[in-house]
């Protein structure tokens, strides 16, 4: 059976995002794996409660064939993070399909991993968050969901079925 795995903030994971992109995995047939800054309890932005059964740092990329970061105001801490930077960094080098949604593809900019690519975002309405990709050089789409290549990001909570079906459709 493949395996996704989706890494949700402790605090503040959207859990629409998470409850949509885990639809779009388990209904293409894909066993679905919580990552978390520490193992046990995650909790949504509305409430959710979902217990991740793997450490960040404990995460070897290769016993996966999708990996997925669910945005939420929790998500930003991981952009700064050095284990979830190095899970975005060697997910693409291992050539895993990887995804990120609303606020989460700033992780996948702060990896360095959108260089050249394009990708969308959640953002504040301001300008934050598509200003942090372009200068990671990212090519900011504006899309609801954007692929490249084995790159899926999403922009945010009405996208979470679409970047669910997306993220499944890669070939790997």
């Amino acid at each position: 059976m493949r395996t996704a795995l989706l890494i949700l903030a402790q605090q503040g994971f959207q859990d629409l995002e998470y409850e949509g992109t885990r639809k779009g995995l388990e209904d293409a047939g894909f066993a679905v794996v919580i990552g978390s800054k520490a193992k046990g309890p995650c909790v949504g932005k509305f409430g959710e409660k979902i217990d991740a059964t793997v450490a960040l740092k404990d995460v070897v990329v290769e016993d996966y064939d999708r990996i997925a970061f669910i945005g939420g105001p929790g998500a930003f801490a991981y952009a700064s993070d050095a284990d979830a930077l190095k899970i975005a960094n060697d997910t693409v080098r291992a050539g895993i399909p990887i995804g990120a949604i609303c606020i989460a593809p700033t992780i996948l900019a702060k990896a360095r991993v959108l260089d050249g690519k394009k990708a969308t975002t959640w953002d504040d309405g301001q300008g934050t968050q598509i200003a942090l990709l372009e200068k990671m050089g990212a090519i900011y789409t504006g899309d609801s969901v954007t692929v490249d290549g084995l790159i899926v990001t999403g922009n945010g909570p009405e996208a979470a079925e679409e970047f669910g079906r997306a993220f499944v459709s890669i070939a790997h």
